[in-house]
């Protein structure tokens, strides 16, 4: 069964997510000092991040985004991953926020600002949001297995013939958390190799 909002802030107390917000953020308000050093302060859209109806909106950390980049001669291998094809993404602000740019038809890797511990009888999908799926731009549908814990890291693909941006500190994806009995082997009894993820992209491993 998907779990419900309720459900979401109760265990969100017990610390599976962290930072948590209790409802959906849309408009942040923001401080800035205008010509004459006074402060403005104002209210900004932003794309939502935190609890809704039946899922929870995770944003992507400003502390690491990655994109991969054709280096010839070299084949990835998932085996014997090797960091020299993915380059660093420069982290950019404006009056619209802090963003990395992911360029047209690329693929990169960022991380998630929040902290998850899913509980061992529950598995999380992390899907998309629509506002980026609009602009091209496909998260890949992930799981977050019975008993991890760590800041998930996202995986992006930018579809469109055109350079997009992907803001940091908003919403970036939505959690879904589904019920079940209880496993016999949770994520952490098997010492998943993903487990304990720091705030930073963690590459294939096997």
């Amino acid at each position: 069964m998907i779990k419900n909002d309720s459900w979401i802030r109760t265990q969100a107390k017990a610390g599976m997510i962290i930072p948590f917000e209790p409802a959906l953020i849309r408009r942040v308000d923001r401080v800035e000092l205008n010509v004459q050093a006074e402060e403005l302060q104002y209210s900004q859209r932003v794309i939502s991040y935190g609890c809704s109806s039946y899922g929870y909106d995770l944003r992507l950390s400003p502390r690491d985004f990655r994109i991969f980049r054709h280096v010839p001669g070299t084949v990835i291998d998932p085996k014997e991953f090797s960091d020299d094809n993915l380059e660093p993404a420069r982290l950019h602000q404006d009056g619209k926020g802090a963003y990395f740019i992911l360029p047209a038809h690329s693929y990169g890797l960022g991380v998630a600002f929040e902290y998850l511990s899913i509980p061992e009888n529950v598995t999380a999908l992390f899907i998309g949001k629509s506002t980026y799926a609009r602009c091209g731009i496909i998260a890949n549908l992930t799981p977050g297995e019975a008993g991890w814990r760590g800041h998930l890291t996202l995986e992006f693909s930018n579809s469109s013939g055109a350079d997009c941006r992907l803001y940091a500190n908003e919403g970036i994806v939505q959690a879904l958390f589904f019920e079940g009995e209880p496993c016999a082997v949770s994520y952490q009894d098997r010492a998943g190799k993903y487990q304990n993820q720091g705030h930073s992209v963690v590459v294939a491993r096997v």
